[in-house]
């Protein structure tokens, strides 16, 4: 009689087997399964971490925190930050980094108010949905127009990721004064306002049906399709996927495309909720992308992280800064225990690649 045969675990985890020949799992394969779930940047640590803290705060303040109006403000704070992690999650995965997310949302929001005034007039009561429509769309551009310059000087002219889109920040900042005297401009529509901004379909607000368009559409991207495996491959090693067929340079182009063109959304929505372009109140939106993804586990070496990290990764800082007001806590501490988060993060990423190297 022939022996049973021989069950072979395969690398990818499609097709697994339910178990061997005797029923049992293969130890093998829940070794593997735990390792990946528990490693030290899974996003399931940085999950258990905001059910703690929500728990917490839920505990001590049972009847404020998480209540309807806090659950909606929450979610509402966490949809501009969502657009512009989004697109940092593809540019740090590829290795690369963008501190110009906040300054470029900043000036798309005020090509887009003076695109809408240019073409409906500076009455917010009777500017037309087809000056909105074109003055938000205006405003993407500008965002994109950044993420490409942004990517042609990172990918053509081998200058450092920092330094282009350092410069950048300065660059659209800059403009972003010219064009208004350095005075926030407050003639927005009131549809706008009213509808994309502060209004809701049902229970839910349309800032955060945006947001989660968004970001389940630049999920599925990464992790389904080949757009996303060539942004793995060229932050895991570039040299290797340039070998590979890939071409690195235009990728990288697109990928910084991208996160301007979502950061120009940003800007819109922001636009849209504060109906002012608030000039200075964003100054720190690119340290709070960078610190979201990277504490959803999105290695800053590149070719490691996910959208869900991302995703769980805002709204530590979102809830965070909701318990501490319902606490009576000064809301500085919220960047204290964001950056101890973030420094801790960034330190289970290299453990965890002097690990993988060894």
């Amino acid at each position: 009689m022939s022996s049973p045969p021989e069950v072979i675990v395969p690398e990818s985890g499609r097709n697994r087997p339910e178990g061997s020949p005797d029923g049992r799992m293969d130890t093998t394969l829940l070794a593997r399964l735990r390792a990946r779930l528990f490693s030290a940047t899974s996003p399931i640590w940085i999950f258990l971490v905001l059910v703690l803290m929500v728990a917490t705060f839920g505990v001590l303040r049972p009847t404020e925190f998480l209540s309807t109006f806090d659950i909606q403000s929450i979610f509402t704070n966490a949809a501009v930050a969502m657009m512009l992690a989004v697109g940092m999650t593809y540019v740090i995965i590829t290795a690369g980094i963008d501190l110009s997310v906040g300054s470029v949302l900043v000036l798309a929001g005020v090509v887009a108010v003076k695109t809408m005034n240019a073409i409906g007039g500076s009455n917010p009561d009777t500017i037309g949905w087809l000056a909105i429509c074109a003055g938000l769309g205006v405003g993407v551009i500008a965002g994109l127009a950044g993420g490409v310059i942004n990517g042609a000087l990172i990918a053509w002219l081998k200058i450092p990721p920092l330094i282009v889109t350092l410069g950048m920040f300065g660059i659209a900042l800059g403009l972003a004064d010219v064009l208004t005297s350095g005075v926030d401009l407050a003639t927005v529509p009131s549809k706008l306002g009213a509808t994309i901004g502060n209004g809701n379909l049902g229970p839910v607000p349309w800032l955060v049906i945006i947001a989660v368009v968004v970001t389940v559409i630049g999920g599925l991207v990464l992790s389904q399709t080949r757009f996303g495996r060539h942004t793995y491959a060229i932050g895991s090693n570039d040299e290797a996927a340039r070998r590979a067929g890939i071409n690195v340079p235009w990728h990288l182009v697109k990928v910084y495309a991208i996160a301007g063109a979502l950061s120009g959304l940003g800007g819109d929505l922001s636009l849209a909720h504060f109906t002012t372009t608030t000039i200075s109140g964003h100054l720190e939106d690119n340290l709070t992308a960078i610190s979201a993804v990277v504490i959803g586990g999105t290695s800053l070496f590149g070719g490691v992280g996910t959208m869900i990290g991302s995703v769980v990764g805002v709204f530590i800082p979102v809830v965070l800064a909701s318990g501490l007001v319902i606490m009576n806590v000064q809301s500085f501490w919220q960047q204290v225990v964001t950056g101890l988060i973030l420094i801790v993060a960034v330190y289970f990423d290299q453990v965890r690649r002097r690990s993988r190297n060894r």
